[in-house]
């Protein structure tokens, strides 16, 4: 499979790839819960910690936070998109959850009231123009002896779910190149790059572990015209196709229909493999 970083331009969090989460957000959560489960697994919270969620998104991971840390303790959710944090404060408050608040923020320079005991960030992390001052910066947030866990995807071509479905583009049109280590969904898929922000920021203690599984496209029991629907409208991938003319929309959509067709399990989904890292360290 090919390991062409071409996914497009930096993606603009705080106004159209915002908007576009929510707009899908029941099906991109869906989607990756079974990683957002796996960190919080790894992450291991006691009650009464103090714990920032970067890129916080819709507030999934920042109430089943609050639920672990218990009436004692906290999570600050902190996001760049307003449109997100905005429903991550409906939520909290839809579930009577008194322990969460969502900030309309930038974590690479936004500094609550610290010192927290934990960061977490389940795909919040990959998007910092520059990630040696923002984990720095975020090293400055957690007490001494302080945690970190993060998810990250790893190499393209171990994420077909993605690169998959960029082929399909890539046969109907152009699509411009990005460079290894530019701001986006695989920023940080070089170990010994993340290895080396971590280090620099003050970080120690470092363990990646590997984690490795199916994404539902569209989420869990999506049909292939589901997931042709939700790819289209909600992944990155869809801005190519933005002013496209109708009959080279149509063309790529009956494509990523016969590829959506190929992964689809009955009762399952469309099921594409992904691979994510799965990393903590210390203050």
């Amino acid at each position: 499979m090919s390991d062409e970083r071409e996914i497009l331009q930096p993606e603009d969090w705080a106004g159209e790839m915002g908007a576009r989460w929510l707009a899908g957000i029941d099906d991109f959560e869906a989607m990756i819960a079974p990683v957002g489960a796996a960190l919080l697994a790894r992450a291991a919270y006691a009650e009464g910690d103090r714990v920032v969620d970067i890129g916080c998104g819709g507030g999934a991971t920042s109430l089943a936070i609050a639920s672990e840390v218990g009436p004692s303790g906290s999570v600050v959710g902190i996001d760049i998109s307003p449109d997100l944090t905005a429903k991550a404060t409906e939520r909290a408050a839809e579930a009577g959850t008194l322990n969460a608040q969502f900030i309309y923020a930038d974590a690479a320079s936004y500094r609550p009231d610290a010192p927290f005991d934990r960061l977490f960030s389940r795909f919040g992390s990959m998007f910092f123009p520059d990630p040696y001052a923002a984990f720095a910066h975020l090293h400055g947030c957690l007490r001494p002896g302080g945690r970190i866990d993060l998810a990250v995807w790893g190499p393209p071509r171990d994420n077909p779910w993605m690169m998959e479905m960029m082929g399909v583009l890539r046969r109907h049109m152009e699509v411009p190149p990005v460079a290894p280590r530019t701001p986006g969904p695989f920023a940080l898929e070089d170990v010994d790059y993340l290895t080396a922000i971590l280090m620099d920021g003050g970080f120690t203690g470092l363990d990646v572990a590997p984690y490795t599984g199916l994404q539902p496209i569209g989420g869990p029991g999506a049909s292939p015209a589901d997931a042709v629907r939700f790819s289209v409208s909600s992944l990155a991938a869809g801005r190519l196709l933005e002013g496209a003319p109708t009959a080279l929309r149509h063309r790529v959509e009956d494509d990523l229909l016969a590829l959506f067709a190929r992964h689809h399990r009955p009762d399952e989904g469309v099921m594409m493999t992904g691979k994510v890292w799965l990393v903590s360290a210390n203050a």
